[in-house]
């Protein structure tokens, strides 16, 4: 399990790695970008961010085992030093000062969410979700990608347009 608090939990699920280029294109990833991964699992959306040349990576992971895979791929992959790694519960990390959210949660996470991204995020911070929409938010891009063995969906919203 890769998060649980209280009544909410999400397995964990790595993000596929042919999904990771189109992550990386439908945020528009600039140098400036802080990219943070809620529910990170062993990083690798992260750590693909930040080898695209971003100034700052942070993991938020609750499930101490995959924080430290996170951790060690990233010093696998020579950018330990642009990552902070925080084995955390994702309702409690500040997300200020986020530019770009990933998220690859459940629609009623998101959901429970919501409120914090709305409250926290400055306008014009990216979120991209995979499968799982944030409901009461309108995506400005949907990307349907073919997998061997199914359809993926990436949503991306943009504070201050997508939560009006």
């Amino acid at each position: 399990m890769s998060y649980y608090s209280g009544t909410i939990s999400v397995p964990w699920v790595p993000t596929r790695d042919e999904l990771l280029e189109y992550i990386v294109r439908i945020a528009r990833l600039k140098p400036s970008d802080v990219f943070y991964d809620l529910g990170c699992g062993d990083g690798r959306v992260v750590i693909r961010a930040v080898k695209e040349g971003i100034k700052k990576g942070v993991c938020v992971e609750i499930n101490s085992s995959l924080i430290e895979r996170a951790r060690e791929a990233a010093e696998r992959e020579g950018v330990l030093d642009r990552i902070v790694f925080m084995n955390e519960d994702f309702f409690r990390v500040p997300l200020s000062e986020a530019t770009v959210v990933y998220m690859y949660l459940l629609t009623s996470v998101n959901r429970a969410l919501r409120p914090k991204l709305e409250t926290e995020l400055r306008d014009g911070t990216r979120v991209i979700t995979l499968d799982f929409e944030i409901p009461g938010w309108k995506p400005v891009q949907v990307v349907e990608i073919a997998l061997p063995t199914r359809m993926a969906k990436l949503f991306l919203y943009i504070k201050g347009i997508s939560d009006r």
